[in-house]
């Protein structure tokens, strides 16, 4: 018997995230998730009135194709899928691993092929800008044990998480966003992280559920040159399979002029991807009140009470500051007492302090005010 709550979240998907109206043709992407619910999802975008496109993918087959650094091959797959994605009104992607890690012996050149050569024409110059998105990690054992958790209470997290009132969320950060709209300076404190830069002129996206699921952030941009000081990131932070902890980078007039970690040469390997990977791409705060500890899968990671992210590389176009790169990595600081705390200032007021919004405007935003 398929699990009812596969139709509550494809519900969410359809109705909520993407909006499918009569006519959309909606490609869903699924990496090693059930067949049910990618069925449950065939059944909401037709009750929708949209056209169901299907692509299954496994993690182990694209580990391999894109291992061997074949350039001809991945601008082929690139050609192939940019074709169709310029089709679609609408993306869906479900993300399921049984190893988050399978990536993580892919040699550096090619990982760095794939991102220019397959995911930035297709995802970030045609998906991103031009349809209706949604992606989402699928909960696995594997994901459950990066959580701490058995898999039953994992998968209950996972739907809860996934089917809030994101109606009331989207509601709640409404004056948040438009705080960050009439910003200029914003300046971070914490242990080991004094950081300012303008936000000045860059537009604000608020998110709740119609891009990611999980959702529960607010994003921008800093102004591409203005970033000055030092950032410690207290979250680990994994990237195409290889695990980072200890980050600590240092920023000159926008720039990354220095990378410290528990793997720096693999740092600076990436950061030197492009001359966009060395700037910053994406400044957001996040809020969803039912995520509240890092489990190394970013699109639950940067979506934590009490957090921000930040993000070198590739900006979006919605919150544009006209920084290009293959790569979009998001960092995650967490301020709660628990890991520190730490202070977010607009234009030097301190509008959350450890973690919690102070001003009453965004007291909406504290946990548990959400739930």
């Amino acid at each position: 018997m398929r699990d009812p709550r596969y139709g509550d979240l494809a519900k969410v998907l359809t109705e909520h995230s993407t909006k499918i109206e009569a006519g959309d043709r909606v490609l869903v992407e699924a990496f090693d998730v059930p067949d049910d619910m990618v069925i449950s999802l065939i059944r909401a975008i037709r009750e929708s009135g949209g056209v169901p496109l299907v692509s299954i993918k496994h993690q182990r087959v694209m580990r391999e194709l894109v291992r061997a650094g074949d350039e001809d091959a991945m601008e082929a797959a690139a050609a192939h899928e940019a074709h169709r994605m310029e089709r679609v009104q609408a993306y869906m992607a479900l993300r399921g691993s049984r190893n988050v890690m399978e990536m993580s012996d892919v040699p550096g050149e090619a990982m760095r092929l794939y991102e220019q050569r397959w995911m930035k024409p297709v995802h970030f110059e045609i998906r991103v800008p031009k349809t209706r998105w949604v992606v989402l990690r699928w909960p696995t054992p594997s994901m459950a044990q990066q959580a701490g958790m058995s898999t039953e209470a994992f998968e209950d997290f996972f739907f809860d998480v996934c089917t809030l009132d994101y109606g009331k969320m989207e509601r709640a950060l409404a004056p948040l966003k438009e705080r960050m709209d009439r910003t200029d300076r914003v300046r971070i404190t914490g242990p080991g992280t004094d950081l300012a830069f303008s936000i000045r002129g860059i537009p604000t996206v608020g998110c709740s559920g119609d891009r990611n699921i999980p959702d529960g952030e607010c994003f921008t941009a800093p102004v591409r040159d203005s970033v000055n000081g030092v950032i410690r990131f207290n979250t680990p932070t994994l990237y195409h399979g290889v695990t980072f902890t200890d980050v600590e980078l240092r920023f000159e007039e926008g720039r990354i002029t220095g990378a410290t970690g528990n793997r720096t040469e693999k740092l600076d390997e990436i950061f030197d991807t492009d001359e966009g990977a060395r700037y910053i791409g994406e400044f957001a705060i996040g809020f969803n009140p039912h995520i509240t500890a890092p489990m190394l899968d970013i699109l639950f990671d940067e979506k934590i009470a009490g957090s921000f992210h930040f993000t070198p590389g590739q900006a979006y176009e919605e919150a544009d500051n006209g920084n290009r790169s293959a790569v979009h990595w998001d960092m995650v600081m967490i301020q709660t007492p628990e890991f520190g705390g730490g202070t977010i200032e607009f234009d030097g007021e301190v509008i959350r302090r450890d973690g919690r919004f102070v001003v009453p405007d965004l007291e909406d935003l504290n946990p548990e005010r959400l739930k």
